[in-house]
């Protein structure tokens, strides 16, 4: 069944989510966007490009003018201005003008690296979001943040720029390995932890059944998910601050993953960085150790990693430093106050930084 979640700014609608459990509902979404005498180019990677692209240019061909493809080596490393200089050249050589479309169709990699381009291709041009990971389509996908990394430092270029249209077939899931699914686990997870307790106990009952990738409930937790983003979104388009919550486990995450070379997923990062961020509430008092115990069965349940080897606190945390979320020279750490309740928190220091670290750290 299909599901549609209207996204709006200032209260004027901007794009839908819509998620479906196949690709039947999307050339009626593409219909709507009035494509019939543009281009559209599909952007995707070398993992998703034999899955889904023939199909996804066929439907795409029928709304349209004319259809083309770019497809680039998958993998974080190649999320690069590189990547986007050869997907310019592409355009260029295509005659693409600013009235032409892109399509993302993969994951976070792929919806990153589309809508940066989209976002600096003569001066911006629109582009739809097609996610094909659990991760994308929980987060990355939703809310225009665009960008590539630059050199080691993950996201460091990168833009604000809306999607036209967010397309989730969640029957995509299926053809995922179980590391890239725990990995958008940590996403979800997230989502509970710093904004609904209900969904976050939901989770933790449903997890069984979750891992047995049935879509209904597949579905269900990604509308949730999506419904939270949304929300904090619409409040917060450019993160001047609600939108901050959203990096809850991101600031020691980000920096393990960049200190283990990106060879670890986003999302099993965000979770080690969960747990780290918790822990720090543990330490002040606020959150019950019991919590944490929890979290990390959970999180060790739904095949994410609860700990993490040959990194060094003291240079994780000389990274967290270097992250782009600084505000002049302080850390904006995000923690819970409660289970469904985060704040962002300026004070957090070295030493509580090196106690959450030590609960990971093998």
């Amino acid at each position: 069944m299909e599901k549609v979640i209207p996204v709006r700014m200032d209260g004027t609608w901007i794009y839908d989510i819509v998620m479906e459990q196949s690709f039947d509902g999307l050339k009626a979404q593409l219909d709507k966007l009035d494509l019939k005498q543009r281009k559209v180019c599909v952007v995707t990677d070398s993992h998703v490009a034999p899955l889904y692209l023939e199909e996804v240019k066929a439907i795409a061909g029928q709304c349209c003018k004319k259809t083309e493809e770019f497809i680039f080596p998958a993998g974080e490393e190649n999320k690069n201005l590189d990547t986007v200089r050869n997907l310019y050249e592409a355009l260029i050589k295509m005659g693409f003008d600013r009235k032409d479309w892109l399509i993302a169709l993969g994951g976070g990699v792929v919806g990153d690296l589309c809508g940066y381009t989209a976002a600096t291709y003569l001066r911006g041009i629109s582009f739809i979001q097609i996610p094909t990971t659990l991760l994308s389509q929980v987060d990355s996908s939703i809310g225009g943040k665009t960008g590539v990394d630059f050199d080691a430092y993950k996201n460091m270029v990168g833009a604000f720029h809306m999607p036209k249209l967010v397309y989730s077939n969640t029957a995509a899931l299926k053809t995922l390995s179980p590391e890239q699914f725990s990995s958008g686990m940590g996403e979800v997870i997230k989502h509970g932890l710093i904004k609904d307790r209900k969904y976050y106990q939901w989770l933790i009952q449903n997890q069984e059944e979750i891992k047995k990738l049935d879509l209904s409930l597949c579905q269900e937790m990604v509308h949730v998910s999506n419904l939270i983003k949304r929300d904090v979104v619409e409040r917060d388009p450019k993160e001047n601050g609600e939108r901050a919550l959203l990096n809850f486990g991101h600031t020691l995450g980000h920096a393990i993953e960049k200190l283990a070379d990106f060879s670890l997923l986003h999302g099993h990062c965000v979770g080690l960085g969960c747990i780290g961020a918790m822990a720090i509430s543990v330490n002040r008092g606020i959150i019950d150790r019991s919590e944490l115990d929890r979290l990390k069965r959970f999180l060790e349940s739904m095949g994410l990693p609860v700990t993490v080897t040959g990194l060094n606190a003291s240079e994780i945390i000389k990274t967290t430093k270097r992250d782009k979320k600084m505000d002049s020279g302080t850390i904006r750490f995000i923690l819970l106050k409660s289970i469904g309740e985060a704040v962002i928190d300026k004070t957090v220091t070295e030493e509580e930084m090196l106690c959450g670290l030590n609960e990971i750290l093998v």
